[in-house]
Formats: C-alpha cells, structure tokens, sequence
C-alpha cells in the first residue's frame, strides 16, 4: 500500500519562518527581509485558509439540499395536481403540457446544479484570491533581486541614478540565494491549495505560480552562476 503524501502547512511555515529569521540576521533593513515578513504572514493565513476549505460547511449543505428537496417536492405537487381533461386531449393540449414540465424540470436541474456546486465555488473564489497575494509577492521578490546585478559589486562605476551597490560577493550570494529559497517556498505555498481543494481552475491557478517561481529561481542561479565564475 503506497503512503498518502501531502504538504504539511505547519511545515511549510516553519520552513519559512526560519528563512524570514535567516534574512533578518544578515540583511535586518532589505526589503526582501520585509517582503518574506508578509510572506509569513500569508502562509500562516493559507493554513487557517486550507483548514477552512477542507472542511465541509454543513449549514449550506443542508440549507442546499433542503432547496433541493423542496423544488423536487413542488415539481411533483404540481405535476400531480395537474388537470386533464379527458374530452380535452388533443395534440396541441399535450404538447403545451409536456412542454411545461420540461420548461420545470430544466429550471429546476439548473437551480440543482447552483445549489450543488455553490459549496465548490465559494471555496474556490477564496483559493484564487489568496493564490493571486503569493503570485503579488513572487513578483515583488523578483523586483527586489533585479538590481543583483553579479558582475557590479562595488559603487566604482556607477552613475547618478544606478542603485547603491553596497554588497560583498558573499553577501551578495546569500541574498540571491535567499530569494531563491523564497520563490521555491511560494510554490510550495500555493501547491497546498490545488492539495486540498483539487477545483481544475485553482490547480491551473497553483501551476501558474509554479511556473512563475521556477522561472525567477532559474533567473537567480543563472546570477549565482556567475557570481561563483
């Protein structure tokens, strides 16, 4: 029998608070230390987030199903209630009958599936606009590694408006592997969501962020690369 392996949110937030402590005790003033600071704070929202969509919520479920129920009831309360006149049985009198109770059962087969799926969709709403802050937070990770230029260590060359280069190679190389580390996290962050709540649109959504963060991680290490070159 193959074990069930999830993500375990508790460990994902400790994974990150650990890096949050990392970056304060190197770069305590960076914008990057702040940004994976609201990092934290996102992650452990995503956990009371994940705990609330993995629960069932029984009071709509029951308030649906009871909606259910009671539209199923009226249809065969009027069906049954339904007058024909025997004398009265022509084709056009059948046809306009027939098409009443298709023009119920359609509407009711249409609230049924509202009702059903409105669970689903109340979830998934929450999912895409928590998944939408961790793909706002890759791209401000990815804005604060931008000026990292590796071949410009050093203030020497720059001109007016170039950005304040007070790095060494060193810490330059803990930074950018800092930021790596945190774009790897926020996938990990978003995967939990397409986890616990396998919707197609969130799952899309999740590989998205994937996608994103692979991308920036592989920007950083092509940094690291030659940084170390």
């Amino acid at each position: 029998m193959k074990p069930n392996l999830t993500l375990d949110p508790a460990q994902i937030i400790a994974t990150i608070e650990r890096l949050e402590n990392r970056i304060s005790d190197r770069f305590p003033d960076s914008g990057l230390r702040k940004i994976c600071s609201q990092f934290l704070d996102v992650a452990v929202h995503t956990k009371e987030n994940i705990e609330w969509i993995s629960k069932p919520n029984l009071p709509l479920r029951f308030i649906s199903y009871f909606v259910i129920l009671l539209g199923i009831a009226g249809l065969f309360f009027s069906i049954k209630y339904v007058e024909v006149e025997l004398t009265n049985t022509s084709f056009t009198n059948l046809v306009v009958l027939a098409e009443a109770i298709f023009n119920d059962l359609v509407l009711l087969g249409a609230a049924i599936f509202f009702l059903v799926t409105l669970e689903s969709r109340i979830k998934r709403k929450r999912a895409l606009k928590a998944l939408n802050d961790l793909r706002v937070i890759a791209h401000v990770i990815d804005m604060h590694q931008l000026t990292k230029d590796p071949n410009i260590i050093t203030s020497e060359t720059s001109t007016e408006h170039s950005p304040k280069r007070t790095l060494t190679t060193f810490e330059l190389q803990r930074y950018l592997d800092y930021s790596s580390e945190a774009a790897a996290l926020i996938a990990k962050v978003s995967a939990l969501y397409s986890q616990s709540l396998p919707d197609e649109v969130v799952v899309s959504a999740a590989n998205d962020i994937e996608t994103l963060c692979t991308g920036l991680s592989q920007k950083i290490w092509q940094k690291l690369m030659i940084l170390n070159d």
